[in-house]
């Protein structure tokens, strides 16, 4: 027995769907060299009629990579205690929650497009979610290959990101972002875990990272961040804001994203080296339960503005 892979969308350059998956194919190391070079080729994988339990994903997750410890030390793990957890988080709905409104429709769990950790020097290799609680409306999560968005950019703009190193905080309060966010967003009820986020921001060091990229395969990524993000390396914080502004719109006119609408079935794997994704979210009143595993990596182009001295950014920081 094996797994069976097909093109996620048909219209799309990227992604695909496995299914098969159980643990018995896992075992296989032909299977898991199969969902690997999958995952290489193609970015996000959609596991479909997998088994939903903790212990299924952080297996599938270690056939990417091993497990790393969030970043953020107050996340929400899904069980602190046990070392086979280690980095699966909890994202939630409930009333610590941010509400946002968007085109006049108040949203929680919503985030911009972005790679995970922007506002570290590392960045994880992938991200595994699976829901624990769908909500009943809404609630989908969106990926956006970085490969497609280069490839079909104005070569203009593209010109003006290349060499470019992005400057991003880990203060990702909607109301501070700078650029990338919907014309029409307002914070009805910040984050209560966000209290004194601006004091840790202006502590720590700013991470770097740059806007395109060449993968070892020799595609050229385009991998700007939104959010946390304050402008570019040797550009004025007004330059920096005005260009990260016209790449956002250019990446929204020629985005050929995938919504992924949640199946109790389902595991979405990315790769966060290559993949923006973004939480669309859902009514206020509606309840969400997303456990994301964290998948140990480096692409080694990350840095830090100013090396840390005693602390890494995430040891005091409260999301």
């Amino acid at each position: 027995m094996g797994i069976t892979v097909r093109p996620l969308q048909d219209d799309l350059p990227f992604g695909a769907r496995i299914s098969g998956v159980n643990w018995e194919t896992l075992a296989d190391e032909a299977v898991r060299q199969q969902i690997r070079d999958t995952f290489e080729d193609r970015g996000v994988i959609v596991f479909e009629d997998v088994e939903q339990t903790g212990k299924m994903q952080v297996a599938i997750s270690k056939v990417i990579g091993p497990m790393k410890d969030h970043p953020v030390k107050t996340v929400e793990r899904v069980n602190r205690e046990d070392d086979e957890m280690m980095g699966v988080i909890s994202i939630r709905t409930g009333p610590n929650a941010q509400i946002l409104e968007i085109d006049g429709r108040q949203l929680v769990t919503w985030q911009p497009w972005h790679f995970d950790h922007a506002y570290n020097n590392e960045l994880n290799r992938a991200g595994l979610l699976r829901s624990e609680k769908i909500a009943p409306k809404d609630g989908l999560t969106a990926f956006a290959d970085g490969i497609q968005l280069y490839r079909d950019m104005d070569p203009a703009i593209l010109e003006q990101l290349e060499g470019k190193i992005g400057i991003y905080t880990l203060d990702l309060r909607h109301s501070q972002q700078k650029y990338g966010l919907p014309k029409s967003l307002k914070v009805i009820r910040p984050s209560k875990a966000g209290d004194k986020i601006d004091e840790m921001a202006a502590i720590f060091p700013r991470s770097l990272h740059p806007a395109i990229f060449t993968r070892p395969q020799g595609d050229k990524v385009y991998h700007l961040c939104a959010y946390g993000a304050r402008g570019f390396v040797g550009m004025s914080e007004e330059e920096g804001i005005a260009l990260g502004q016209e790449a956002c719109d250019e990446m929204e006119r020629v985005v050929k994203p995938y919504f992924h609408k949640w199946k109790p079935t389902d595991m979405v794997l990315w790769d966060n080296w290559r993949v923006l994704h973004k939480a669309c979210g859902c009514d206020p009143a509606d309840d969400r339960i997303v456990h994301r595993t964290t998948i140990k990596g480096d692409y080694g182009l990350g840095g830090w503005e100013t090396p840390p001295t005693h602390l890494e950014p995430a040891d005091a920081m409260t999301m």
